[in-house]
């Protein structure tokens, strides 16, 4: 098996991606929203609460931005692939329904030695218009794909600043948390099938990864831009332990005026997403 280093820099058939009230809503439930309180984020929770217009929380916006089956980039087991790494640069707020067109290409394939890094971009616009919406940037590793004497690509200088994070916020997931963030279309078996998750070498079905960046994104979202979507910019990181429906999630933030770093660990200080990076507007 190997991957086709061919992919690189051909970009996408255009693909119309629409979506409904219903889908931010339950996209917004899928990342934990509501689960302490459900009367906290009914702006993201509900459609039709007196007063409060919905909105969509900014991380919709990387499942919104993606492209299925842009173009193949070679034959693995699917089993040996992991998310690695998501970016994504959010340029105006998205409405409660819509569409946008999207497109995608393969940037690079990286050469990590146990697996290749195989990294993504893809540009949604205003299908009428043509302005942009959403910029994404995320990466695959492929355990068992790598040696094959290439780049190993850049490296990130990202470091926890020396001093105590100015936030830290604490969210739970619920056990059925993967079962319910599926339904919004990742349905990898990795996050249900136990016989897949044994595959993979793990001992029960783990929670997404962009489901955990979802409830980090909350975090941002009502710590440093107030729960106001259009302040909310961009926000990247890179995944680095998987977690398990039903564990809690904690956000340490280090403010500096519109940007900040943070990280995600779980309860027992196991680093959950790393290098992480939020600019405001």
């Amino acid at each position: 098996m190997a991957l086709d280093h061919g992919a690189i820099g051909v970009e996408s058939a255009p693909l119309d991606r629409s979506w409904t009230s219903k889908d931010a809503l339950l996209y917004a439930v899928g990342v934990g929203a509501g689960i302490d309180d459900p009367l906290h984020e009914l702006a993201f929770t509900t459609e039709n609460t007196g007063g409060v217009a919905q909105q969509v929380l900014p991380t919709y916006a990387v499942l919104l931005a993606q492209v299925p089956g842009a173009r193949r980039i070679g034959d693995f087991d699917p089993a040996m692939l992991v998310h690695a790494e998501q970016a994504f640069e959010l340029h105006r707020p998205l409405p409660a329904e819509g569409t946008v067109r999207a497109t995608s290409k393969v940037t690079g394939i990286y050469d990590k030695g146990k697996g290749a890094l195989v990294v993504t971009e893809s540009t949604a616009v205003d299908p009428d218009s043509g302005e942009p919406v959403i910029t994404s940037r995320g990466s695959a590793f492929i355990r068992g794909e790598g040696g094959f004497g290439g780049d190993r690509g850049p490296r990130d200088e990202w470091a926890v600043p020396d001093r105590k994070p100015d936030h830290q916020v604490t969210y739970g997931t619920r056990p059925e948390q993967a079962l319910l963030y599926r339904l919004s279309g990742d349905r990898n078996p990795l996050h249900s099938d136990p016989a897949f998750a044994a595959r993979a070498g793990f001992d029960r079905p783990i929670l997404h990864g962009l489901c955990t960046y979802g409830v980090t994104g909350r975090a941002l979202l009502h710590t440093l831009a107030g729960s106001d979507p259009a302040r909310f910019a961009s926000m990247s990181g890179r995944f680095s332990s998987p977690v398990l429906p039903g564990e809690s999630l904690t956000v340490s933030i280090w403010a500096d005026g519109d940007t900040a770093l943070f990280r995600t660990t779980k309860d027992d200080g196991t680093v959950v997403i790393d290098r992480g990076r939020a600019t405001l507007r």
